[in-house]
């Protein structure tokens, strides 16, 4: 199995001379996408108490699922055929085929639900496929038409690693969501006396609620991004963020698990106890995942202007630099007058860093780098 998934792994990290149009790579890769794809769906309809995100019951009871599923499925199995045919190495599209068929076994698009004991806990493997297909369509074919730095592959160094960490926060958004709400929850518990102060913000129109939710996260979200930069311990945690040496939308899923809690729950305290419309909070939701795979995307394009008013590739590349003079700099998520209020902003006109990283040895793999904050004896700190 070991030898098996390190020749996948080569395959899909082959030189661009092996990818070109008409070797199978192609063919393959899309296959195995979607073939994935097509399980992750089968899966959650099959056992959606364990494995479906409540939150997406309505898309598993769209009556056009079952339909697109087959689709999926069908078109799996021809291109997964097609790269067997075309390309010397058969484990991309072996693999695409075995995924496909695993799918097909479990019940394909006609598969029933199955009954399951109801512990109160789900793994979202729903809510990865569909998050990570959405992003991924999106954002990876404009690196490839307007990239920053044209030599980066998709499948660069540590993208199995930043893979993962986008498969444990999507798979485990129940546990991450219920100890990311208790400091709402208490808030909400010993503020009953803002009832109508709540109801006045939920009977605003949606888009100022909506932006007001911007700003306030933004706000709250800066003060806990510069204290994880200041504080030895809290940077422990953010350095593992910050050591990945490529920027592309898959680079901002590499977070340790401890901040994606404390940031979740940092988060919804604003979102959550002021009275926003459930629908405006949803919306932001959807819209972090897809605006944090952006700034962190490995796209070309300086928008100036527009980078007066909300934070973009380029502003946020520069807090990942590894120049001395970008050191704590350009902490806002959404809004960069943030940092020029505070005195942290960064932008040198039409520059773009030389690279990325941390000045200290970030372990590499998931395992050691959820282990490192705590191992971690030097007190260094770097961007």
């Amino acid at each position: 199995m070991r030898a098996w998934a390190r020749k996948l792994g080569q395959d899909l990290e082959a030189p661009v001379a092996a990818r070109r149009f008409g070797s199978g790579w192609f063919a393959g890769f899309f296959a195995l996408l979607l073939a994935l794809l097509g399980l992750s769906l089968v899966v959650s309809l099959r056992w959606s108490g364990l494995f479906g995100t409540p939150e997406l019951e309505a898309v598993r009871d769209w009556p056009g699922l079952r339909g697109f599923v087959h689709l999926v499925l069908l078109a799996a199995y021809g291109l997964a055929l097609l790269s067997l045919m075309l390309r010397p190495r058969k484990v991309l599209g072996a693999t695409a085929l075995l995924v496909a068929l695993a799918a097909t076994l479990l019940g394909g698009a006609n598969v029933q639900p199955r009954a399951l004991h109801d512990w109160g806990i789900f793994f979202g493997v729903d809510f990865f496929a569909i998050n990570m297909i959405v992003t991924g369509l999106m954002f990876a074919p404009l690196e490839r038409i307007f990239p920053h730095r044209a030599d980066q592959r998709l499948f660069r160094q540590e993208w199995r690693e930043d893979l993962f960490y986008y498969l444990v926060s999507s798979m485990m958004v129940q546990l991450i969501t219920f100890l990311a709400m208790a400091p709402s929850t208490l808030v909400m518990a010993r503020t009953g006396g803002l009832a109508d102060f709540r109801s006045m913000v939920a009977a605003q129109p949606w888009a100022l609620q909506f932006l007001e939710a911007m700003l306030l996260t933004d706000l709250a979200q800066y003060w806990f991004h510069r204290a994880f930069h200041r504080v030895p311990f809290l940077w422990g945690f953010h350095a593992v963020h910050h050591s990945a040496k490529r920027m592309d939308w898959l680079a901002g899923a590499r977070m340790h698990f401890i901040e994606i809690i404390a940031l979740r729950g940092i988060t919804s305290l604003p979102l959550l106890t002021i009275g926003f419309a459930p629908s405006v909070l949803q919306a932001y939701v959807g819209f972090v995942y897809v605006y944090s795979s952006l700034v962190h995307a490995n796209v070309s394009g300086n928008f100036d202007w527009l980078g007066r008013f909300l934070v973009t590739p380029r502003f946020h590349h520069w807090h990942h630099a590894i120049e001395p003079e970008a050191v704590d700099k350009n902490f806002a998520i959404h809004f960069p007058w943030l940092d020029r209020l505070f005195g942290t902003h960064l932008l040198p006109p039409g520059q773009w860093p030389s690279g990325y990283g941390v000045p200290e040895e970030v372990p590499q793999g998931y395992r050691a780098q959820a282990l490192y904050p705590f191992r971690r004896k030097q007190p260094a700190r770097g961007d």
